[in-house]
């Protein structure tokens, strides 16, 4: 079976267009977000409504949970001090823009979401679906942890040889064999982290004996949503994080 894995939109609402228009000319079984719906653009709202209106499932990323529980921070890392205070700002300001509905939505959203691809009354493998990593989503599981990392991550997960533990966060798609488990980082669709300024997206076919993962990208109305943070009044810098991909 074929899945559509999109994560991290961050609410960049044309990159999320581009992505499901993209993923409707693809024989695909299914579509599951893998979570980070909102933040850093001003769509909040709109690619919540997207969300639910195609009735995709997901799980919560760490600045869906955080926004809707009202927590002190969006549980976001931080390479400088700038970055440090622009992170504050997009999420006092998601939070200040989010309607009821969105953050009573985000509240709704589970940890964790698995895809019996047999059904679940037969044996077979699993789709593992998390944000960040299996015991929270707030924490970075880079492609340069150590094998030992990925280890307890994936035990934790319960996964088994041929399973797929999929997650998204650190907004740059790798893919990794390790002792038969396939752990699959989506990317993002809305804040690439990679030099790559469009969305990505991951598709993922996943059989009895054999799992094949691709990195997508998709180009999108760039000059849209760049024109929408600005006047929506965040930061010029989270324009320019869009338009070079994460090199600003």
């Amino acid at each position: 079976m074929r899945f559509a894995l999109i994560s991290d939109i961050h609410a960049n609402l044309p990159a999320l267009e581009a992505v499901v228009q993209d993923v409707g000319k693809r024989d695909v079984a299914a579509t599951y977000h893998l979570g980070d719906l909102v933040g850093y653009a001003p769509w909040a709202d709109e690619v919540v409504h997207r969300i639910r209106d195609l009735r995709i499932p997901g799980v919560a990323g760490n600045y869906d949970s955080t926004v809707a529980t009202d927590y002190k921070h969006c549980g976001c890392k931080y390479e400088d001090p700038r970055q440090e205070e622009l992170s504050h700002v997009s999420y006092d300001w998601t939070r200040r823009h989010v309607s009821p509905e969105t953050k009573q939505f985000l509240g709704g959203l589970p940890f964790r979401l698995d895809v019996r691809i047999s059904g679940g009354h037969l044996s077979g493998p699993t789709l593992i679906l998390v944000h960040g990593t299996p015991t929270l989503n707030t924490l970075y599981w880079t492609e340069d942890r150590p094998e030992d990392f990925s280890r307890k991550m994936i035990a934790q997960a319960g996964a088994r040889p041929g399973d797929v533990l999929a997650f998204g966060h650190t907004h740059l798609p790798w893919h990794r064999d390790i002792d038969g488990v396939h752990l699959v980082n989506t990317g993002s669709v809305g804040r690439p982290k990679d030099g790559d300024w469009r969305a990505g997206y991951a598709l993922v076919d996943l059989g009895e004996k054999e799992c094949r993962v691709e990195a997508i990208r998709v180009e999108y109305d760039l000059e849209k949503t760049m024109a929408g943070i600005r006047e929506s009044g965040l930061p010029g810098e989270f324009a320019e994080h869009v338009r070079t991909g994460g090199t600003a």
